[in-house]
């Protein structure tokens, strides 16, 4: 009988409570000498699965806890954790025992070998299928991002449309924030541009009285190539004050799994949750669903006047058991159905590592389960916390099917922009399904690219289709849109491009010179029937950008750089750091200011790999 062997190194004991240790391990195939992975790694209070790598990160109630270990094919079997608790100490076991995994004799599944550079999966997305990176962070469990494919060029003769779903989504610039200040680069696939770019406010025209949104445009030079031109287009929605607002009908979904008991997981989140019941009037009213292996009420709607019994619900919250987020998700879905405030904001607040795992809890699942709910006007935030087992795929397919938005939280200063500076915008929609659409004009543009917003392309015909979904936008928010043009004069030589088109020449415009027409549709919150807008674009070219299109630019040359586009590749962080020192401005809350030092230390990263590689080295041995 071939035999699995576990290696387990306690190479780090983080406590988290007097009741509570952390321990590391990993899991090993001894006939192959590979790691094993998807081997189910459960405690007396808590449920994880090895990564990719082997590797499991396990609460345990005391270093005197069990080990129970399963996997399909193989015979279960329980092991004891032995150490001595020593609390802020770290505990090594040099002589530590070994832990065997038998094959099950009835179970024709072999053992299977997991190369150790492996990190995708495979995971069907909608009729499509798509690639799932899965990173392994340290001696943690994994995290996952859907797959990024960045766009290309577009001939304007072949493709005068360009169709997208807007993104006011920023959880990507916390979340690279959040690698970044841990020494480490993030993966390719956790840089999503358009969200970088949108993390920062520009100064747009404000709309005029009973209009929905000021269109905003701005044509220049390209900062990563002169030969180049950047189109920015930005939207702004109208403010309104959060005592404005209509009033609200939040169901907070907490997860208090095992997954959530690290300090910036759970502890983290009923901080942040705290400084949002602050914000809250008497006229709104707030409900408590946590999940864990299952799914409950912890508070009934509560007037937002009895801040105290909020908060002291929130604090009460403790931490243990398996993942049932879709049950949780169907509970808070149907409470605040039950307590709906007619005209009012109906909305869950999702807090969570999205790290699922009992019940519907692959993307695909999860992402029925919300397109089923949105029809019945309950928006919902997804807020994203920790490290390790993040699963931002999850939670942005939760935020983009179910008609709301994403953030993710790694400090009290995130969760205080999020919730409260913001609060109007994050928790209040003044339009939904609002899709862009430009078309260009060939006489004046060659070929063009749409910066980021990979995951948000729509069909040219989706415009007008008012059954096809798109983003949100909420009270005050800005939306933030870069292309890329080669000019109808310019050279395409860099940029392959099909062969001229026998019976598709360039349209004669006899108008004055446009560069396109930016277009826009959206739907009331309360409303299933789109309004369209339009405005034309001029061609002329302005030599220096001002400072809305020097910013943008120098935000999304960085995330390009982060995520190895080729475009950029020539032109590295100085040039960058040049320029966002140069366009920073007016930087009333230091975000800006903070920017730059992340370039920097981006910057250090490349300069310097071995300060990268350290990490990925540790999660190796």
């Amino acid at each position: 009988m071939k035999r699995i062997l576990l290696l387990i190194t306690l190479v780090n004991v983080l406590t988290i409570s007097q009741a509570v240790e952390v321990v590391v391990g990993k899991v090993m195939n001894r006939t192959l000498n590979a790691p094993v992975e998807r081997v189910l790694v459960k405690s007396s209070i808590h449920t994880v699965r090895t990564n990719a790598l082997g590797e499991f990160r396990l609460n345990v109630a005391h270093l005197r806890d069990s080990i129970h270990l399963s996997r399909v094919g193989f015979s279960a079997k329980t092991y004891p954790v032995m150490g001595q608790t020593n609390l802020g100490v770290l505990y090594l076991l040099p002589d530590s025992p070994s832990l065997v995994l038998e094959e099950d004799s009835e179970s024709n599944a072999p053992p299977t070998a997991v190369h150790k550079n492996s990190r995708k999966l495979t995971h069907p997305i909608g009729a499509l299928s798509c690639v799932k990176t899965v990173v392994p962070y340290g001696n943690e469990t994994f995290e996952s991002y859907e797959s990024r494919v960045e766009n290309q060029f577009r001939q304007v003769t072949a493709h005068p449309l360009s169709t997208f779903s807007v993104d006011v989504d920023q959880a990507s610039y916390a979340n690279v924030r959040r690698y970044l200040n841990l020494g480490t680069l993030p993966p390719k696939n956790a840089v999503k541009v358009e969200e970088l770019v949108n993390y920062f406010r520009y100064a747009y025209p404000v709309p005029a009285s009973n209009e929905p949104f000021a269109l905003y445009q701005h044509l220049g030079v390209c900062p990563w190539n002169s030969q180049h031109q950047v189109l920015q287009l930005g939207i702004q929605a109208p403010k309104i004050e959060v005592e404005a607002l209509p009033a609200s009908n939040f169901v907070f979904l907490i997860d208090v799994s095992g997954s959530m008991q690290a300090p910036n997981k759970l502890p983290l989140l009923k901080a942040s949750l705290k400084l949002l019941v602050q914000a809250l009037r008497p006229q709104d009213f707030v409900s408590i669903v946590t999940y864990a292996g299952t799914a409950g009420v912890a508070l009934y709607p509560t007037s937002g006047g009895e801040k105290g019994k909020i908060s002291q619900a929130i604090e009460a919250l403790k931490a243990g058991g398996s993942t049932a987020g879709g049950a949780g998700l169907t509970l808070a879905y149907d409470l605040a159905g039950q307590h709906r405030i007619q005209g009012g904001n109906n909305r869950i607040v999702m807090a969570t590592d999205g790290d699922f795992n009992v019940g519907p809890s692959g993307t695909q699942d999860l992402k029925a389960l919300v397109e089923e709910k949105r029809e019945s006007g309950i928006f919902i935030s997804v807020l994203g916390f920790g490290m390790g087992n993040y699963k931002d795929d999850k939670m942005e397919a939760i935020a983009q099917n179910g008609n709301g938005n994403h953030a993710y939280i790694d400090n009290l200063q995130e969760a205080k922009r999020v919730l409260v500076n913001e609060l109007g915008g994050t928790m209040h929609t003044v339009a939904k399904d609002v899709k862009i659409q430009v078309e260009f004009n060939p006489a004046e543009v060659l070929a063009y690219r749409l910066v980021g917003y990979e995951n948000r392309l729509l069909n040219e015909e989706d415009f007008n289709n008012d059954r096809v979904d798109a983003g949100e936008i909420g009270a005050g928010h800005q939306v933030t849109a870069l292309y890329e043009i080669i000019p109808a004069h310019g050279n395409a030589d860099t940029h392959p491009m099909v062969d001229p088109l026998k019976y598709q020449g360039p349209k004669t415009y006899t108008g004055k010179p446009e560069l396109a027409t930016l277009k826009v549709r959206y739907k009331k919150p309360d409303n299933s029937v789109s309004t369209r807008l339009e405005i034309p674009i001029a061609a002329n070219v302005r030599v220096e950008p001002d400072a809305n299109l020097g910013f943008a630019t120098v935000v999304a040359h960085w995330g390009m750089l982060l995520g190895e586009s080729p475009h950029v590749q020539h032109l590295g962080y100085e040039v960058v750091l040049e320029q966002a020192r140069q366009y920073k401005g007016n930087d009333v809350n230091g975000y800006r200011a903070e920017f730059i030092r992340l370039v920097e230390m981006t910057r250090a990263l490349h300069t310097f790999p071995a300060l990268n590689q350290m990490k990925e080295a540790a999660s190796t041995q």
